[in-house]
């Protein structure tokens, strides 16, 4: 049995804290809706869009932002 992969955003959640930064912060700075935002605290899919806006607004790459790891629940459990 495989486990699925998915995306964790701590690492910005982190670098948010280490700037000195708020979320509303990175709203504003990276020009982003707060739905996107939202996403990244459940961890659910955003676009590359969001992704690049977020690392030019913080001067860092997508690794300083969010790691892939193994989805240790089943697919179908939300």
């Amino acid at each position: 049995m495989s486990m699925n992969k998915r995306i964790r955003y701590n690492r910005l959640w982190k670098l948010l804290i280490d700037k000195g930064m708020s979320k509303t912060d990175l709203k504003h700075t990276s020009v982003i809706s707060t739905t996107s935002i939202a996403k990244m605290g459940k961890g659910e899919n955003i676009t590359t869009d969001v992704i690049l806006k977020i690392c030019n607004a913080l001067d860092c790459g997508t690794d300083e932002i969010m790691e892939v790891v193994e989805d240790k629940q089943p697919e179908n459990q939300n």
